[in-house]
């Protein structure tokens, strides 16, 4: 069974770090709108550059450049038995655009990760990334860590958008634009929500669990109709 997911989340909820643990799990490609707009902004192109400046006031880049960006995406090989989604869609018009786009390539799962605002602002102002390919280090890992990025060796610093103020603008960003996403998948049978504010290894649990409760619901629904 083709695979597609989406997991949905505030900044910080740890959507990416779950998602890049079960993609590898699966084999499928985790495929993140933000890798892909970081790799823009190092590049220098015009959309790059143009990223950066919306990105560095904690706001969101434009529907139609991100919906281009992903159908172009989904459209290699590696997508075609499936991808996990970490960061699209971030509103009801890209959710309306996936829909489009996963048409007649299986049903979305969808796995949303709840973590209190509270908890979001603590991670999110503390949070280190890694300045040479953007990779988040773990959580309580300090600047100053002689190993540095774990994935290419790079050193640890915090992104422009992680200063308490932007992240307190990009949180009210995400209720404002990004929650009615939950409204929309809501009723749907493939969608499930998780305590993303519990422990990282309990977390993949809960989702895995999650992942595979929907995928069970469509294959038992499937076998009913034959």
């Amino acid at each position: 069974m083709v695979l597609n997911l989406i997991v949905l989340g505030a900044p910080g909820a740890g959507k990416g770090t779950q998602a890049e643990r079960f993609a590898r799990r699966r084999g499928i490609p985790k495929i993140s709108t933000g890798d892909i707009l970081r790799e823009a902004v190092h590049t220098g192109t015009e959309i790059g550059r143009r990223a950066k400046a919306v990105m560095d006031r904690g706001e969101l880049v434009s529907d139609d450049v991100i919906v281009g960006i992903v159908r172009e995406r989904l459209d290699q090989r590696d997508a075609k038995a499936g991808f996990v989604l970490d960061g699209f869609p971030r509103t009801v018009v890209q959710a309306k655009a996936l829909d489009e786009m996963v048409n007649g390539r299986g049903p979305l799962v969808v796995v949303d990760f709840a973590v209190p605002e509270a908890e979001l602002v603590r991670r999110l102002a503390s949070r280190l990334i890694c300045e040479k390919c953007g990779t988040n280090a773990d959580r309580g890992v300090d600047a100053a860590d002689p190993e540095g990025c774990k994935r290419c060796g790079g050193r640890l610093v915090q992104r422009a958008d992680d200063n308490v103020d932007v992240v307190r603008e990009r949180l009210e960003v995400y209720h404002r634009q990004s929650e009615p996403l939950v409204d929309y998948y809501r009723g749907r049978p493939t969608f499930r929500t998780i305590d993303g504010a519990q422990s990282p290894d309990r977390v993949a649990a809960d989702f895995v669990a999650a992942v595979e409760a929907a995928a069970g619901g469509l294959t038992a629904a499937e076998g009913a109709r034959h």
